[in-house]
């Protein structure tokens, strides 16, 4: 394909590249200017705060000012220390700024033109861009000190006249190095260009446009993480989706999917290059759908393509509705139970039993509230405390006991609470379910303390246990004893773990069936 007329892309290109050059030197020239006119006036500055400092530690001032008459003696030294530094104006005044000197004599008595108050006050350091009686000039106002008393204020400065004249010496230097980098980026541009028309096959600037525009439309359009492998599982292409899902780096083109930092069994699966279905791995903090097919063009295989979906919201969202559900059913039951409860107290009323009516409602209460009272004062995440008893109630539907160890502590401030709620929540859940799949008598007990600088939290049932030889493949995603469902079994203790680790901690298995989590204490 050729150009239909007109300049070639990279002629284009070179024209265009000259003129941002000379666009941006002439910028840069102006904004080193403004920058060497700065710098000049801060090194005058500091030119003129060290002759006012010198002058203003010399025993000859001190000494004239115990003179009678100070201006007799002040005036000759003034001006010439003015001469000796090629500075405009070399002023000795009182603290309240009358003049002892002047450059002209008839200034002499009158008030200083000018900030004296930091001086006055003892600021050793302080300059100014003022105007004057003699015009906008850099000066710098410093105390005369004896035994650590003002009695005195000296200031030195230049006029910006002058400034001006010393920085008009390094125009021609400005200007050669401006017309060098000149040079150098009008010979750059036309190797790149000589470059470019040879990489383009000479397209036109509309061939080239219209393809980027439709592919950066598709790229941008796809609502999935997509990644682009080649032959060698070399990342060839991430569409912005796929960086947020999977937190990858910028500089992951052209590196080996393996090896750009994704989780171990994401990172090999890929690399494999075979053709996956809604596969679900774990991310850091993420739960993502992987598929990926092979990529051909004219019958010739290209690599692979992968598409990423984010599961972690639904995830979120189906622990909560079964949450919610079970909250539900158990409340129903609860309420179905106090009825039943009601009903009896009432009829022991009317029998007219009355103590035996108040001694079955306490019991029934003393029942229920233990529990809570125990996770009230043991627990002090608010949002665990919440969960922990939640479960109970679940758990006790379902004929298991939900049982908290003495001198459980659960300290505030552990994790991120919604961490603290995926480990113990999935941890009880999968508990109770193997509780409940055990013999009689059935429970799940819970504790948790602090062991030096750590919390440890401990979750163990009565259930049948996993095998030594599954204990660490039980953490791996996809691992489950329970029957897949479609609702992304497998994925609970992956989670537990990856929670655990993003706060330093670590989750092990204790026996068979005691999962023992430890987290490090956030000293306060």
């Amino acid at each position: 394909m050729g150009r239909a007329g007109g300049w070639s892309l990279a002629r284009q290109l070179f024209a265009l590249q000259a003129a941002i050059a000379g666009v941006v030197l002439i910028g840069l020239a102006g904004a080193s200017w403004l920058q060497l006119r700065e710098a000049e006036r801060a090194a005058t500055a500091e030119e003129m705060l060290s002759i006012a400092h010198t002058l203003a530690a010399s025993p000859e001032v001190l000494a004239a000012l115990d003179d009678p008459a100070p201006s007799a003696v002040l005036q000759p030294l003034a001006e010439r220390v003015r001469a000796d530094t090629a500075t405009d104006f070399v002023v000795v005044m009182t603290p309240d700024g009358i003049r002892f000197s002047h450059p002209t004599p008839a200034e002499i008595g009158r008030r200083f033109v000018g900030t004296i108050g930091p001086a006055a006050a003892g600021d050793n350091q302080f300059t100014e861009t003022y105007t004057g009686t003699l015009g906008p000039s850099v000066r710098a106002v410093v105390p005369v000190l004896d035994g650590g008393r003002v009695v005195a204020l000296v200031s030195v400065g230049r006029s910006i006249t002058a400034v001006a004249r010393d920085l008009e010496r390094q125009v021609p230097l400005v200007l050669s190095a401006v017309a060098v980098a000149l040079l150098l980026a009008a010979a750059g541009s036309w190797f790149v260009s000589r470059w470019l028309r040879r990489a383009t096959h000479d397209l036109g600037p509309a061939e080239l446009t219209r393809m980027y525009e439709y592919y950066d439309a598709v790229l941008h359009a796809v609502r999935e993480g997509l990644l682009l492998l080649d032959r060698d599982c070399r990342v060839q292409l991430v569409n912005d989706e796929a960086r947020r899902l999977l937190a990858l780096p910028a500089d992951v083109s052209g590196r080996r999917v393996d090896e750009i930092g994704l989780p171990a069994p994401l990172g090999e699966a890929l690399a494999e290059g075979l053709p996956r279905d809604d596969e679900i791995h774990l991310t850091a903090d993420r739960i993502v759908v992987v598929s990926q097919g092979a990529a051909r063009w004219g019958g010739r295989y290209l690599g692979t393509v992968v598409t990423l979906r984010d599961h972690t919201e639904l995830r979120r969202l189906v622990s909560e509705l079964q949450t919610v559900r079970g909250f539900a059913d158990s409340l129903h039951a609860q309420a179905h139970e106090a009825a039943n409860q009601l009903h009896t107290v009432i009829s022991l009323i009317e029998l007219g039993r009355a103590d035996e009516a108040l001694e079955f409602a306490a019991a029934e209460l003393e029942t229920a509230q233990h529990l809570t009272d125990a996770v009230v004062s043991g627990i002090a995440v608010p949002e665990v405390a919440a969960l922990v008893v939640g479960k109970a109630a679940a758990a006790g539907e379902r004929g298991v006991e939900l049982r908290l160890e003495d001198g459980t502590h659960v300290p505030a401030g552990l994790a991120d609470p919604r961490d603290l709620v995926t480990i113990v929540g999935n941890l009880l859940d999968n508990a109770i379910d193997a509780a409940q799949d055990g013999a009689e008598p059935r429970w799940v007990r819970f504790g948790a303390g602090v062991d030096d600088d750590a919390v440890e939290l401990r979750i163990s049932d009565s259930g049948p246990g996993i095998a030594p030889e599954d204990a660490e493949r039980a953490f791996e995603r996809g691992y489950s004893t329970k029957p897949h469902d479609g609702m992304g079994r497998g994925l609970g203790l992956a989670l537990v773990r990856r929670a655990a680790q993003r706060h330093g901690g670590a989750v092990q298995l204790s026996g068979k069936a005691e999962f023992t989590v430890r987290l490090p204490l956030v000293r306060a």
